[in-house]
């Protein structure tokens, strides 16, 4: 049930705190501190009324934030629920948080038969950057895609209409909708690839394409393979390209129905399902709070 309760702004962002990587880690270490801080801090009727366990008020709080205060963890954690971990049991999908492409970082990225990135802009975000972004996503991935709150669709129409968009409401039934399309960029740059490969992965694409490694030394591997890549037809490459991050990827532990809430945190910090039930046992720990 989603809380009656309003909340300030500062309590809001501090409540967000909470999805973050750091916490997380001090949560495996079992430092549950910065839980019972927030509970003293704002939360002690809550508690004396409950006396659940951790997780349970871990939940209370993302249904507040989720209703009242969409940031991007919210945005990003419930597009991946709604949309992308039923993609990923359907087909052979690789996914990604926080992929980075030259100086850019894209906030999620798939792979499947298609490249695609995902750019979140919430309420609370500037575009001021997002040129510079699309242009750097646009030299390796098939398809783009804004995803942006319904109040902001027109704003950000006016983007490469290349790019697509998908709409939130948080009040809608299906909470994304595509409003626009996005037009499939077959171009790949080969310069721009080098600076995600690894060493070993672009030594591996050069002898796959080519039958063999040329002699290279640790001061020209770069260069020599480079231009070994650009030479390899666009559609290929971007099979190329498709196939290493996919091999790449790790089995994370994500869940359809068990702690939703958690996905993008597991996503993010590359938790296997082993490391998930380390966390969730931790949670489950009763609250014992001196307030």
């Amino acid at each position: 049930m989603s809380p009656a309760r309003t909340f300030s702004p500062n309590q809001l962002r501090d409540y967000s705190s909470l999805f973050s990587r750091s916490a997380v880690k001090e949560w495996m270490n079992g430092n549950l501190t910065s839980i019972d801080f927030k509970i003293k801090r704002y939360d002690e009727n809550w508690y004396s009324k409950t006396k659940t366990t951790y997780i349970d008020y871990l939940k209370f709080v993302y249904s507040v934030l989720e209703n009242q205060y969409q940031n991007e963890y919210i945005l990003k954690n419930s597009f991946l629920n709604d949309w992308l971990i039923m993609e990923l049991g359907e087909s052979d999908s690789e996914l990604y948080s926080e992929f980075r492409i030259g100086s850019a970082i894209a906030d999620l990225v798939m792979f499947n038969g298609t490249s695609r990135a995902f750019e979140i802009k919430t309420e609370l975000d500037s575009d001021k950057r997002l040129n510079s972004q699309l242009d750097q996503y646009q030299k390796v991935f098939n398809e783009i895609f804004l995803i942006v709150p319904a109040s902001k669709v027109e704003e950000y129409e006016t983007y490469d209409s290349k790019i697509g968009i998908i709409c939130f409401d948080i009040l809608s039934p299906k909470r994304f909708q595509i409003i626009r399309s996005a037009e499939r960029n077959t171009h790949i740059d080969a310069e721009a690839l080098m600076h995600i490969f690894h060493t070993s992965e672009y030594k591996e694409i050069v002898t796959h394409h080519y039958g063999q490694l040329p002699k290279v030394t640790s001061f020209n591997q770069f260069e020599v393979c480079k231009d070994l890549i650009a030479k390899i037809p666009q559609s290929e490459l971007n099979q190329l390209f498709i196939n290493k991050m996919k091999s790449r990827a790790g089995n994370y532990g994500l869940s359809a129905r068990y702690y939703k809430e958690f996905n993008q945190l597991s996503l993010a910090l590359r938790m296997n399902m082993k490391n998930r039930k380390q966390l969730f046992s931790i949670l489950k720990t009763p609250l014992n709070v001196n307030v």
